[in-house]
């Protein structure tokens, strides 16, 4: 065994396998998979193994398609059988809101080449003639979706790996892994120890554990899962054709052809946790005891929409375990605090994502960043507040939801809350619905009165009207928003100036009191976030930016050293604010300080330490609504008082609390972008509007990568689009982010944020489009139907800036 390794892979599952070869065929032939027992022990070989490709999210979609292409590949290059059927599979609504989803992703398909699509009722059931379409509104059809051999793919990937040079050890169980005084690790076992810069973990059931090796706790809880499989079914025994599976998600229940039967598979509302305190470590290809009573309700469904489910025996029963995270999405990605250690963890859909979450691991090693956006399943979205209370709270929510549609702007309850501010219950009794963001509880909206709560669904909800009334309020007065969630940092020492240029992209503001917009580049030359710097002392600077990528972002700035004497601090526990913003913004502020807020003392981008109503604040004069407005920072202790003393402040004025979905209205009127929607980490400077605030002429992280994408041609541009009344006031519903936008049949781009907006009067959408220009007529495929469009030349929304400057 190797003493040293590019890389050491804990885990033998499809996951652990999968890493190993892409590292391996990245280039990286010096790496080693360790496996405390024989490869597929854990959840691996007992797993269901159905492969699919379409995902809500856009780029898991991406990561599924690669996976289901390279089976086959993967086969004729290791000359190792993955067991590949690829018979098709039948998705079946119900519903209007399953309809809405599967049109959706439909249209998405077909911007993307993939093959989705709708066929009738007709050609469906001649496909699968077992089914019974009775109140099927329709069906979509995977040609390429089907199922495989778990213990097949993991070894087709072993043997790939092998060829390419990688060790696997089977039977060495990980004892330890200790990092050292140079960010190395040494990964112990019983037949020695390796030396390595990475350790990957890809533990699977041994996830918590492993990862506890390295004083590391990821939420992450196992669960019991069944499925069982029936007896050979005469008229399957009968055809010469493989029969397609079938996507009931309506029902809560996932069946395809295994042999010459039927594997139907449950996600019972009455789900079981299994090893709460910790994975046994001697479990293995152990299964628990049957309970198909736990999935009656939902056998009964099957049988109803394929009736040779019930006529059959049942042949054998699986109930084996899983494990998940929060929201049922991968940990993957570097820890932050943690050089070198590499987290996947919680993977539900293992053989949907396999490959191209191998691929993603490998990208991230190698290069420096993925090939995508994949912050949906990055480890740093979630931190210490995701403590096992909330996990296991949510995981119960998210198994026995699994089939449910999640709805755009959804807020699901479980787990909450985790994190408060002191004003939430001020807030609550105001009316005040919330959401969660980074584990804060922060106003979406505001209802008439306590204990209101969203609808779901891809159209208009319960709160489009009152959203509206608080656009209306702040444009025509003025609207507080609570800003607290927004992360906050501060820098100071000597040699804070000369640190934060060589992190952010633009020139750092050289006198006191001045701020400016940068972006922060990350390693393939996009957007890794965007961040408002504020000089308030000679040397002391505040830094805000996205509170859910704080996390995230620990990955960047830590990658330029600290000169000695200067440090950097995180403030957003410490520090609160709010943003007051409208026309009569100046007027409820002046009720509360003797500081002269007029344009000529206080003018656009500056700042100043106030006083508010006695309470000591930082006044930003910025607004993310493109309106008059500041932000105002306290100390947490501070909040509820700041906070009353606005409230009442505005009472005379007609100004009021505004949530978070009126600042989405409110920014996409003036066409803001908003980081993970239309700043990312895969989009050129150039794409966004952001190329002016990146000053090549000094150096900063990352310079290299974009100054090779800023010498290239845009590949694509943000704009903004009006979509046409008629077709909006038909649907009952407004872009969302995600739609496919098309030009005379053929696609060019998709939305990434969209919402009404009220004080303009117009159904609008941020997206990116290539081959169209301001005036162009396009169609966005909103609930997966074309809704007429043109692209604006000009936000609507005071298009000069003079009310932000005014």
């Amino acid at each position: 065994m190797r003493d040293n390794a590019q890389a050491v892979v804990i885990g033998g599952g499809v996951i652990g396998c999968s890493i190993l070869y892409h590292l391996a065929k990245l280039g990286w032939s010096d790496v080693v998979l360790l496996e405390r027992d024989e490869l597929t022990s854990g959840s691996t070989w007992h797993a269901a193994a159905n492969i699919h490709g379409l995902h809500d999210s856009t780029n898991i979609s991406r990561i599924q398609h690669y996976t289901m292409n390279l089976y086959n590949a993967l086969e004729e290059e290791t000359g190792q059988s993955c067991g590949v059927f690829q018979p098709g599979s039948l998705y079946l609504a119900q519903t209007e809101a399953r309809e809405h989803q599967l049109r959706l992703q439909a249209a998405k398909a077909k911007l993307y080449g993939m093959n989705f699509y709708e066929i009738s009722i007709e050609k469906a059931r001649a496909l699968h003639p077992l089914v019974d379409f009775e109140g099927v509104r329709c069906v979509m059809y995977e040609p390429d979706g089907g199922n495989v051999d778990p213990s097949g793919v993991t070894n087709a990937y072993a043997v790939g790996a092998r060829q390419r040079g990688a060790e696997i050890h089977r039977f060495t169980p990980v004892t330890a892994t200790d990092q050292q005084d140079d960010g190395t690790w040494i990964v112990r076992t019983p037949r020695g120890d390796i030396r390595t810069p990475w350790v990957v973990n890809a533990a699977g059931l041994w996830g918590r554990e492993v990862a506890a090796m390295a004083g590391l706790e990821l939420p992450l809880q196992p669960t019991e899962h069944q499925y069982f499989v029936t007896e050979t079914i005469a008229e399957i025994d009968a055809m010469e054709t493989r029969l397609p599976s079938v996507a009931d998600r309506d029902g809560e229940y996932y069946l395809r052809q295994e042999g010459q039967g039927l594997l139907v598979g449950a996600y019972e509302r009455a789900m079981r946790f299994w090893a709460e305190e910790g994975t046994p470590l001697d479990f293995g290809h152990e299964l628990f005891a049957d309970d198909l009573e736990r999935i009656e309700d939902n056998m009964m469904r099957a049988i109803d929409r394929v009736p040779a489910v019930g006529e059959a025996g049942i042949k054998r029963v699986i109930n084996g375990p899983m494990i998940w995270s929060p929201d049922a999405n991968v940990l993957f990605g570097p820890v932050p605090e943690l050089d070198g250690y590499f987290c996947c963890n919680g993977i539900i859909p293992g053989f949907s994502q396999s490959g191209g979450m191998g691929l993603a691991a490998a990208q991230w090693m190698i290069e420096g960043e993925t090939e995508y956006d994949l912050f949906a399943w990055d480890v740093a979205r979630f931190d210490t507040w995701a403590d096992k209370a909330f996990t296991k709270a949510r995981v119960q929510d998210q198994y026995a939801h699994r089939f449910a549609i999640h709805f755009p702007n959804e807020e699901r309850a479980a787990g909450r809350p985790a994190r408060k501010r002191p004003v939430y219950d001020m807030q609550r009794d105001m009316g005040a619905v919330f959401g969660l963001n980074a584990g804060w509880e922060h106003p979406l909206w505001y209802a008439d009165a306590p204990g209101a709560a969203d609808t779901n669904g891809f159209t208009r909800q319960n709160w489009w009207r009152p959203v509206g009334d608080e656009c209306t309020m702040l444009r025509d007065r003025a609207g507080i928003t609570d800003i607290s969630n927004f992360a906050k940092y501060q820098c100071s020492g000597p040699d804070a100036e000369a640190w934060l240029n060589a992190v952010f992209a633009n020139v750092m503001p050289r006198a006191v009191g001045r701020s400016c917009l940068t972006p922060l580049i990350g390693k393939r030359g996009g957007i890794a976030g965007d961040f408002t710097v504020t000089r308030v002392a000679e040397d002391t600077f505040w830094i805000i930016g996205s509170g859910m990528a704080e996390r995230y972002h620990k990955r960047f700035f830590k990658e330029v050293p600290l000169p000695e004497g200067t440090t950097f601090e995180s403030l957003t526990e410490a520090v609160c604010g709010f943003n007051v913003a409208g026309p009569e913004a100046r007027n409820l502020l002046r009720r509360l300080t003797n500081t002269s807020l007029a344009t000529e003392d206080f003018p656009f981008m500056r700042s100043k330490r106030i006083d508010l109503a006695g309470i000591a604040v930082l006044a930003l004069r910025v607004s993310f609504t493109g309106d008059l407005g500041w932000e105002l920072h306290c100390a947490e202790a501070d909040q509820a008082a700041l906070y009353a003393a606005l409230i009442e402040a505005g009472k005379p004025l007609g100004a009021g609390p505004v949530g978070s979905r009126a600042l989405m209205s409110l920014r996409v009127e003036k066409g803001y972008g908003s980081w993970s929607r239309e700043y990312s980490p895969e989009y050129w400077p150039q794409e966004v509007g952001l190329a002016r605030l990146c000053k090549l002429e000094k150096d900063f992280l990352n310079k290299g990568a974009v100054s090779q994408t800023m010498a290239h041609d845009q590949r694509e541009k943000l704009v903004l689009l009006h979509l046409d009344e008629a077709d909006v006031n038909a649907s009952n519903a407004d872009a969302t982010g995600g739609e496919p936008i098309f030009k005379d049949g053929v696609g060019i781009g998709r939305v990434t944020s969209g919402a009404y907006g009220y004080s303009v009067g117009m159904s609008l959408a941020l997206g990116f489009v290539k081959d169209a220009k301001p005036g162009d007529r396009v169609e966005v495929m909103v609930l997966g139907r074309p809704h007429k469009a043109t692209i604006l030349q000009e936000p609507p929304f005071d298009p000069k800036g003079t009310k932000l400057r005014a």
